[in-house]
C-alpha cells in the first residue's frame, strides 16, 4: 500500500521586535519611592562605619569605667595597704585598760575591717535565708499555677519592689519594722530561742542584724523571683508533658520536670541577690545599729562594709582613716564584681538555649 504523507504549512513566526523597543518601554517605568530615597542618599559607607565606631565606643566605655574605678580605689587605698597589708582584714586589737577586743578606733589609728566583713556576711546570708523560699514560691506560682488574668498584675507588683528607693525602705523600717521587732518579734525570739545564744536580750532598741536582714530580704526578693521565673520559663514544655504523661502530680511535675532542670539558673539568681545584699548601703545603715563590734547574737547591733563608708567617709579624722575606708570599698567592689559575674554565668548556662519568646 503506498505511503501517504500530508504536508502541513509551518506557522509563520512573528518578526522580532525592534532592538530599542524593550529599552524604550523600560525607560518609561518610573522608579519607586523607596528606590528614589535610596538613590538620593548617595554612598552610606561612611555613615555605617561611623555608626559602628560609635556603638563600639559605647560598649567598650563600660570596661573603661570599671577599670578607672578599680585603679582609683587602688591608688587611694595605698596608704592603708602599705601600713596593714592583709592584716587589715583580720587583725584584732586589745584595749590596754579594759582588755576587751578592739577593732576600729580612728583616733588611735586602730583599723580592722573584720567587724564590717562579719556584719555584711551575717546580714546578707540571713536575708537570703528569708528571701529565697518566698521568692522561689512566688516564681513557681506565677509560672505554673497562677490564672492568666492575675499573672500580669502579680508579676508587676513583685517587680515594683525593685523600683522603690532604698531610703524609702529605710524609713519604713525605722518607723514600722523596728518598733514591731522591739515590741513583739524580739521578745518572742528571746523566750523561745534564747538558749541557742543567737537571740539574747542585750539590745532593747530593736536595731541589729535581724532588722537589717529583713529589710534586705524584701529588697532582694524581686531580683531572685524574676530570675527564677526566667529560668523556669526557659525549661521546655516537653519536660512538663513527659513527666505528666508518666502519671506524676502537678507538684511532682514542678519538682522533677521544672525545678530540677532550672536549678543552676535559680542558684545564679540567688547569687545575684546576694550581690545586691552585699552592696546595699542606706537601708542597712539606718537599721543595723552601726557598732564596729562582733557579737554572736543576731539581735545585737553591728555594722557593714557599705554602712561604715557611708557613716564615716565625710568625717574622716586623718588620711589614714580615709585610706582605710577606701580599702574597705575596694574589697567590697571586688567581691561584688565576682559575685555578680558568677551569677550571670550560671543564669546564662540555663537560658542560652531558650527560644526568644520564652522570656
Amino acid at each position: 500500500m503506498p505511503e501517504i504523507r500530508l504536508s502541513q504549512p509551518k506557522p509563520q513566526s512573528e518578526p522580532p521586535p525592534p532592538a530599542g523597543k524593550n529599552t524604550t518601554e523600560a525607560s518609561k517605568v518610573s522608579p519607586s519611592a523607596i528606590r528614589k530615597f535610596l538613590l538620593s542618599r548617595g554612598n552610606s559607607a561612611m555613615a555605617d562605619r561611623s555608626f559602628q565606631y560609635l556603638m563600639s565606643l559605647c560598649a567598650f566605655s563600660i570596661f573603661g569605667i570599671v577599670i578607672l574605678i578599680f585603679v582609683e580605689l587602688i591608688g587611694r587605698s595605698q596608704m592603708a595597704w602599705n601600713e596593714f597589708h592583709f592584716k587589715f582584714f583580720y587583725k584584732i586589737y586589745v584595749d590596754s585598760f579594759s582588755h576587751s577586743f578592739l577593732f576600729w578606733d580612728p583616733v588611735n589609728s586602730h583599723f580592722s575591717a573584720l567587724p564590717f566583713i562579719y556584719g555584711t556576711l551575717v546580714s546578707s546570708f540571713l536575708a537570703l535565708a528569708l528571701a529565697v523560699p518566698l521568692a522561689v514560691g512566688v516564681a513557681v506560682f506565677l509560672t505554673e499555677m497562677c490564672p492568666g488574668i492575675l499573672r500580669g498584675p502579680l508579676a508587676f507588683l513583685t517587680e515594683l519592689l525593685a523600683a522603690i528607693p532604698s531610703i524609702v525602705y529605710g524609713l519604713w523600717a525605722m518607723y514600722v519594722l523596728v518598733p514591731l521587732l522591739r515590741e513583739h518579734v524580739n521578745p518572742l525570739l528571746i523566750s523561745s530561742l534564747g538558749w541557742t545564744g543567737f537571740f539574747t536580750d542585750d539590745n532593747p532598741t530593736g536595731l541589729g542584724f535581724v532588722a537589717a536582714a529583713i529589710i534586705l530580704a524584701i529588697m532582694i526578693l524581686p531580683i531572685i523571683s524574676s530570675l527564677t521565673r526566667e529560668v523556669m520559663t526557659a525549661v521546655p514544655h516537653s519536660q512538663r508533658e513527659a513527666v505528666l504523661a508518666l502519671g506524676a502530680t502537678r507538684w511532682e511535675m514542678i519538682r522533677m520536670g521544672v525545678l530540677r532542670n532550672a536549678r543552676i539558673g535559680i542558684v545564679g539568681g540567688i547569687i545575684l541577690g546576694l550581690g545586691r545584699a552585699l552592696g546595699e548601703t542606706m537601708a542597712v545603715t539606718m537599721v543595723i545599729g552601726n557598732s564596729p563590734e562582733i557579737h554572736k547574737s543576731l539581735l545585737s547591733n553591728g555594722s557593714s562594709m557599705a554602712a561604715v563608708i557611708a557613716n564615716e567617709f565625710a568625717e574622716a579624722t586623718s588620711d589614714m582613716h580615709r585610706s582605710a575606708l577606701i580599702e574597705i570599698g575596694l574589697a567590697l567592689f571586688i567581691v561584688t564584681v565576682i559575685v555578680n559575674a558568677l551569677a550571670r554565668l550560671l543564669v546564662w548556662a540555663v537560658t542560652r538555649g531558650a527560644p526568644a519568646d520564652a522570656h
